[in-house]
């Protein structure tokens, strides 16, 4: 069970919850960067990289019986933070055909680099079911 918390006279949070509390199974995803299973990337195009990597992470929790509504957190490694904020409407459509409309707790930090050169962004998650 998941119960968002929302401190009451805040602002509503876009995009993510500032806090969910979760009773059950804890499920730990490894960051997934945007390749495929059998690790190729596709593009380098920096939303494809994301839709892809999301679809890894809804890929290893079908292995635990999980889907990414039993999402609680995620934390998201980007390597540029221009890039990130420069097609928000395209990041929220690419993010909404993987996960929907949940929205678990989030941080998303700017890194120099990730360890596969051709990565752009590289996403890890706990999910509880």
């Amino acid at each position: 069970m998941h119960k968002i918390l929302q401190p009451g006279g805040w602002a509503p949070a876009k995009g993510y919850a500032n806090g969910i509390e979760a009773t059950g199974r804890q499920i730990y995803v490894a960051g997934q960067v945007g390749w495929t299973g059998t690790q190729v990337f596709e593009s380098d195009d920096f939303i494809v990289q994301t839709e892809q990597a999301l679809r890894n992470i809804v890929a290893v929790l079908a292995e635990a019986g999980a889907e990414p509504h039993h999402v609680v957190r995620m934390t998201w490694y980007v390597t540029s933070k221009a890039e990130y904020l420069a097609r928000p409407k395209e990041l929220g459509t690419a993010y909404r055909r993987v996960f929907g409309r949940h929205f678990p707790v989030m941080t998303a930090v700017e890194v120099r680099a990730l360890i596969e050169d051709r990565a752009k962004v590289e996403i890890e998650a706990t999910a509880v079911l």
